[in-house]
């Protein structure tokens, strides 16, 4: 089997925020005095130019403007950015650009200026609509301040917009957490983000632990929790992704179809297929702001995924989607034949994990409970 060019997208990397939140394992930077605004949005371009070679002739079809929080960036910064990037490598027709930000952070008349930038899409981090939740993660935010959030982002006419939302929370009760389901919903975000706060290495929880819910009550939020959003209209589409129907995040679904990407910015990684050699690469950036601002050549390191790691690599994505998986695009995006993969395929048929068609794989309901397990079949 030979590879096939999928989708390319493009992951640009604004490192800092006002300050670190101690559950957060992202490459992020409290902010101290000063940005250096222009001279990063230089780095970035000229960091983009250095991996014009992986284009291989494609548009870029999605952007996401990550961090950090983004949005401590003027909007003339970002605008610059997306015409360079523009200049280098054309944008599809129908470009999705996602921006994050911060509802303590974003000057909200400003929401209008990024949207003329050329932001199409906006993801705002809210987590939780509790003054004490909110305390104990580290926002600077409140719940008033996430609400005028969203409410500036309908007004700026974003043609989307989406609300980060989590649960497990230190000393969260079910009433907590269904009452920040109901706060945001209500605020009518075409795609909610909603996942279970976990504890990451090198955070400050990971240190210091928290209580957090037990077993028996985080699974009566999650279940209760995905009725609601159903019953509201929100179709899930991946394990703590919901959207109302067309405004699914393409961005967000090109790394879980193992599609291509380019990562700029401190600590970028990117994923890049290379059919002429049959070879995928992933590289990562250097990652923090002083090293990468001093830099001649951005990448820190460019590794292979071999062949025989990539049908383990495709699922390990592939499988955070509800839908079924194609045979062909299995066998576009790693190259092997689905025979590799068969007899891993059987051993999870065998427990009732998936089921199987001539064209297609598809996950049961207990196969999205035990996605760990499944996988396991293949390494």
């Amino acid at each position: 089997m030979s590879l096939q060019l999928p989708p390319l997208s493009l992951y640009v990397h604004i490192p800092w925020c006002v300050q670190k939140c101690p559950y957060c394992d992202f490459n992020s930077h409290g902010q101290h005095g000063e940005l250096p605004q222009q001279e990063y949005v230089d780095a970035l371009i000229a960091d983009l130019k250095a991996d014009l070679h992986y284009v291989q002739g494609r548009k870029i079809h999605t952007i996401f403007i990550g961090g950090g929080t983004p949005s401590l960036f003027d909007a003339s910064q970002i605008q610059r950015l997306l015409e360079q990037t523009q200049a280098l490598i054309p944008f599809e027709e129908n470009i999705e650009i996602t921006m994050e930000a911060n509802p303590g952070t974003l000057e909200h008349d400003d929401f209008s200026a990024y949207r003329a930038a050329g932001v199409t899409r906006l993801s705002i981090g809210v987590q939780s609509f509790s003054k004490d939740k909110l305390n104990l993660l580290g926002r600077i935010h409140n719940e008033d301040e996430a609400k005028i959030a969203a409410q500036k982002a309908k007004q700026a006419n974003y043609l989307s917009f989406n609300l980060d939302l989590m649960h497990g929370l230190p000393n969260q009760s079910f009433n907590e957490a269904m009452h920040d389901i109901d706060t945001a919903t209500a605020l009518a975000p075409p795609h909610l983000s909603w996942y279970q706060l976990t504890i990451e290495p090198n955070t400050l929880f990971h240190s210091k632990p928290p209580q957090l819910p037990d077993d028996d009550n985080l699974w009566q939020i999650y279940e209760q929790g995905q009725k609601k959003l159903a019953e509201l209209g929100y179709q899930q589409y991946e394990i703590s992704a919901y959207a109302k129907p067309g405004y699914q995040c393409r961005h967000n679904l090109n790394y879980w179809q193992f599609g291509d990407y380019l990562g700029i910015g401190c600590g970028a990684h990117g994923k890049i297929t290379l059919p002429e050699h049959n070879r995928i690469v992933r590289t990562v950036k250097i990652k923090h702001p002083k090293g990468y601002l001093a830099a001649e050549n951005y990448t820190f390191e460019t590794t292979d995924v071999s062949e025989e790691d990539r049908p383990l690599e495709y699922l390990m994505n592939r499988l955070r989607l509800m839908t079924p998986i194609a045979k062909t695009e299995f066998e576009q995006r790693t190259g092997q034949s689905a025979d590799v993969v068969k007899a891993g395929m059987k051993k999870s048929i065998d427990r009732g994990l998936l089921t199987e068609t001539d064209t297609h794989w598809q996950l049961t309901p207990k196969g999205h409970m035990f996605v760990n397990d499944l996988l396991s079949q293949f390494i």
